[in-house]
């Protein structure tokens, strides 16, 4: 009685082993009857992956992708265009003018929104995320520390006039200060013709 068992199952064993062996050829034959096109597949009909140059979609290899859709490069497979998708405006920013808010009634102000979702390859591009517009808002005057960024740097910049007449001199007074010694040798000179002229006069009037 023992025996007939253990010969059953031994039986089943090896009639396990040879389904097993029989469905792995299978296997093997289902891997060589896929399509040129394809490296890998489920079936003859329905390609899991495509060799390179060609894009896999619902099952198929193709050259081009079809309308609607494009190819991914990295996947090598047709998906679908993504366009941008932007935010609501955020609300406008204070009217400023030079980085200020207050000493003037006429500046600008500026809204931005956010980029909830970048377009793919194919995909619509984004719309501006800024805008900005003029403004009128009534004058009032800035307090102590209220001033902006360029005025402040602009009054340092600013030297203070008697530092600049001190630093730059005259030309004007340069110019006098070279011709002053040369208009004294020109009068000199000329004082001595006028004697030595007045000299002559004399000794030919005295040979008269």
């Amino acid at each position: 009685m023992h025996l007939r068992l253990i010969s059953w199952l031994f039986i089943i064993l090896n009639f396990m082993e040879y389904i097993g062996s029989q469905n792995a050829s299978r296997g093997r034959r289902q891997r060589r009857k896929c399509k040129a096109d394809c490296d890998t597949c489920f079936n003859k009909n329905f390609c899991t992956k495509c060799k390179s140059g060609f894009y896999l979609h619902l099952g198929k290899c193709l050259d081009n992708c079809p309308e609607g859709l494009e190819a991914n490069n990295h996947t090598m497979e047709c998906v679908s265009i993504v366009h941008c998708e932007v935010s609501e405006w955020n609300p406008w920013s204070p009217c400023t003018k030079k980085g200020k808010t207050c000493g003037f009634k006429r500046g600008t102000e500026t809204r931005v929104r956010e980029i909830i979702q970048h377009p793919s390859a194919k995909g619509n591009l984004c719309p501006p995320t800024n805008e900005t517009r003029k403004c009128t808002v009534q004058r009032k005057k800035c307090q102590k520390g209220e001033r902006g960024k360029k005025g402040r740097e602009r009054k340092r910049k600013k030297p203070n006039k008697g530092e600049s007449k001190e630093a730059i001199p005259d030309s004007k007074s340069l110019e006098s200060s070279k011709e002053i010694p040369e208009q004294r040798e020109n009068k000199q000179q000329q004082k001595k013709r006028k004697v030595q002229d007045k000299q002559k006069s004399v000794s030919v009037s005295t040979v008269h």
